[in-house]
């Protein structure tokens, strides 16, 4: 892992993956991927849960709920250190937290005027941009494009009919996404284990929760509630954010912006498992291309080029 001292951006991402993963070189690269990849099914299926929820604690109070129990439980887990932080660490964390707020309130805004899948397909727009603008590598744009193609798609070519403003919060939500990915990647380069996402995740709490006591008072109190919002902050910020945490520490933010372009097509799956919403051949196709994409974004990251130098390194560490 990088010194706190080093400048993070996106692409600078690469550096954090000098120590291969235990196992083969082919093995390791694809570790970040299936890390990706798990926290993706895991915060689609938490946001289906959140949209049944919504109607006994709103919207704001589900975000209030998701963040504060998230909070609590990495703080317990993590205990991180409070002293021997910079100032540029602090303001990093901070920005982290703001910017998870952000991220969770405007998504959670959209979801309650438009449907699960057309929300994060509007969504993930803000990673898609984020992967085309930090790539340094030609063949990348080409992915992003072949997934900016099933985004629209799996949007049935276009949003008229979907309720403006729940259409601009989704917007909002993927321009957030797409500092999350940036400030998640610096946080982790600057505090050890998730100890910097748990102090981000409290920051989060601390800033939404008047505005879902605002909104919800005492619902936010009823045993039902605390227990679904209890697990949707498990499957939609502990464990997906965790594994994000710790995948950007090896992947450059460009792949994993690509990758991102999954979400649809799981939000998709989890609409129909738990909120009955049907795919379209329409929606099918959509999946395909971004799948296509996906996977032509890991084959880049675990091209030829990347397997030698994970082998060289490799056995370099095991070198006498």
């Amino acid at each position: 892992m990088t010194t706190p001292e080093t400048t993070a951006t996106p692409q600078s991402t690469t550096g954090a993956a000098a120590a291969p993963a235990a196992g083969p070189g082919r093995l390791g690269a694809l570790g970040p991927v299936g890390l990706v990849l798990a926290g993706g099914v895991s915060v689609q299926f938490g946001g289906a849960l959140a949209v049944t929820l919504m109607p006994r604690a709103g919207a704001l109070g589900v975000v209030a709920l998701r963040l504060l129990v998230a909070a609590v439980v990495l703080l317990l887990v993590c205990r991180p250190r409070l002293r021997g932080h910079s100032r540029t660490d602090w303001g990093t964390v901070v920005v982290f937290g703001i910017t998870m707020a952000a991220m969770n309130g405007l998504f959670y805004q959209a979801v309650a005027r438009i449907p699960l899948g057309p929300a994060v397909t509007l969504e993930v727009l803000g990673p898609l941009a984020l992967s085309v603008l930090a790539s340094r590598r030609a063949i990348n744009v080409v992915w992003a494009a072949l997934a900016l193609a099933g985004v629209f798609l799996l949007g049935g070519g276009g949003f008229s009919g979907l309720d403006p403003t729940g259409a601009a919060f989704a917007l909002g939500a993927g321009a957030m996404w797409a500092a999350y990915i940036v400030f998640s990647a610096r946080t982790g380069r600057r505090f050890p284990q998730a100890d910097g996402l748990a102090l981000a995740m409290a920051v989060g709490a601390v800033l939404f929760l008047p505005l879902g006591i605002a909104e919800s008072g005492t619902k936010l109190l009823d045993p039902v509630t605390l227990g679904l919002g209890a697990a949707v902050a498990l499957l939609s910020s502990v464990l997906p954010y965790t594994l994000e945490l710790l995948a950007l520490r090896r992947l450059p933010a460009s792949t994993f912006a690509i990758l991102m372009s999954l979400e649809p097509a799981i939000a998709a799956t989890a609409g129909f498992l738990i909120l009955d919403q049907a795919l379209s051949a329409a929606e099918a196709a959509a999946i395909a291309l971004v799948v296509a994409a996906s996977m032509g974004a890991v084959r880049t990251q675990v091209g030829p080029g990347w397997r030698k130098k994970a082998a060289l390194e490799s056995a370099a560490s095991e070198a006498p």
